[in-house]
């Protein structure tokens, strides 16, 4: 009997369209049907140069199937390499072509004189969802672009972390992150955003190390790196939200780069002031809510969840229900995933549930007893399952719906203070 799945929180590979676009003058290329590029958006915005409107198609239809799409997918991105300008196009294949054997990578091996870089990643729906397609893209650009350097730049550290769309507050958390990089001496490099892009993949073989933060997504690329580029890296599995979390994060960067414990601390010293000083000013508010607000449930992302229960807890004492990640996490992964939920202060632990139905997940939400008001961060689904519940709720994860985000992020100590202000602003309506 067929299984329905409700409420997914993802989207197939071909959604690493969006990773693509997050590269300044970076050009998906989609061998697929015509519908998938539109499907696919998102209403968070283009990459502010190329819009999913224009990307160029192969469209392929009944005929390709039957004799193959390869001359299709030649003619296409010659033309794209004529009409478009862009630093770095990146062919993606939908399901079609690859049920097929459309030999993709043969194709674009014959582009490798153009004046331009073209790579491709196979990003067939049934291969994945588009966390897995994220991964995907970055794979091919350090197979099929990147070399090893001899030449090594003092302090360069790469930074990766969100998956570029899939979360509302990428580009914020990336930028913060590497704010805080700086300040404690070191010189950070991303791929993603404003002025990023085609000079900085240039420079990820000159880098000391990688940095990952996330719980799992870019692992594979970091060994990848790793054993074709010899460069080693620092997997931080959380996502750093708030002072407690935060100055772990920096004493344990501090240490692996051999940087100096006296200026790593001066630079904690100097936000976990303020962070507290903010915090101390409205103690009596926060201390008034945890009465009403006892429990909170996280749904969201491996990522996203793991890090907001941390502050949740760490950060503001609150008490975590069930918490669900809706990612899709590969099993090899969540072992070592829940072992961080164990990992709280207080002794507290949390226990979590990887459920990708959405029913499932709002049932255990109904069924629970909070002891009062929920708290519920998670997508605009969870909205309606809270208000029935009279819980207080904050869209935080996919799909986000009732707010735009341009720059703002929850990573850092200042990101920690935003989240705070976001949770309250929805509390304190309650006495309205």
């Amino acid at each position: 009997m067929a299984k329905l799945l409700d409420k997914q929180r993802y989207k197939c590979a071909l959604g690493a369209m969006q990773t693509v676009q997050a590269i300044e003058r970076a050009l998906p290329v989609l061998h697929s049907g015509p519908g998938c590029a539109q499907k696919l958006s998102d209403t968070t915005g283009s990459s502010g140069y190329f819009s999913p409107n224009i990307f160029p198609c192969t469209s392929i239809n009944e005929k390709d199937v039957v004799f193959g799409g390869v001359k299709k997918l030649h003619s296409t991105i010659d033309n794209a390499l004529k009409v478009i300008d862009a630093d770095l196009y990146v062919v993606l294949t939908g399901c079609i072509p690859e049920i097929v054997g459309d030999d993709s990578g043969e194709v674009v091996s014959e582009f490798q004189e153009a004046d331009k870089p073209v790579i491709y990643a196979p990003t067939a729906g049934f291969k994945g969802n588009n966390y897995k397609g994220h991964e995907q893209v970055v794979d091919a650009i350090i197979e099929q672009y990147l070399k090893k350097s001899e030449v090594k730049q003092k302090g360069l550290v790469n930074i990766w972390a969100d998956v570029p769309y899939q979360d509302l507050f990428w580009l914020g958390n990336i930028r913060e992150l590497e704010k805080l990089i700086a300040e404690i001496g070191l010189i950070p490099n991303t791929i993603f955003g404003f002025r990023r892009g085609i000079e900085n993949i240039n420079k990820i073989p000159e880098a000391e190390f990688n940095l990952l933060v996330s719980p799992w997504v870019g692992i594979g690329n970091m060994k990848k790196m790793e054993k074709k580029l010899g460069i080693p890296y620092l997997h931080y599995p959380v996502l750093p939200i708030g002072a407690t979390e935060t100055s772990k994060f920096l004493r344990e960067i501090g240490k692996f780069a051999g940087i100096d414990a006296d200026k790593v601390e001066s630079v904690i010293k100097e936000h976990e002031d303020y962070y507290y000083y903010l915090i101390e000013r409205y103690a009596d508010l926060f201390l008034e809510n945890r009465v009403i607000n006892k429990q909170f449930t996280v749904v969201a992302d491996a990522q996203y969840t793991l890090g907001i229960t941390k502050f949740l807890v760490n950060d503001l004492g609150l008490i975590p229900a069930k918490q669900f990640i809706v990612d899709d996490t590969p099993k090899n992964f969540r072992e070592q995933i829940t072992e961080e939920f164990k990992k709280l202060n207080y002794g507290i632990t949390a226990e979590v549930s990887f459920e990708t139905d959405g029913y499932k997940i709002h049932e255990a939400i109904k069924q629970h007893d909070y002891h009062g008001y929920p708290l519920v961060l998670g997508g605009y689904y969870e909205k309606e399952v809270t208000e029935a519940l009279k819980g207080n709720f904050l869209n935080i994860s996919w799909p986000v719906q009732d707010k735009v985000v341009l720059d703002d992020f929850y990573v850092g100590y200042t990101g920690g203070i935003r989240l705070i202000e976001d949770i309250y602003t929805v509390a304190v309506q309650r006495f309205n």
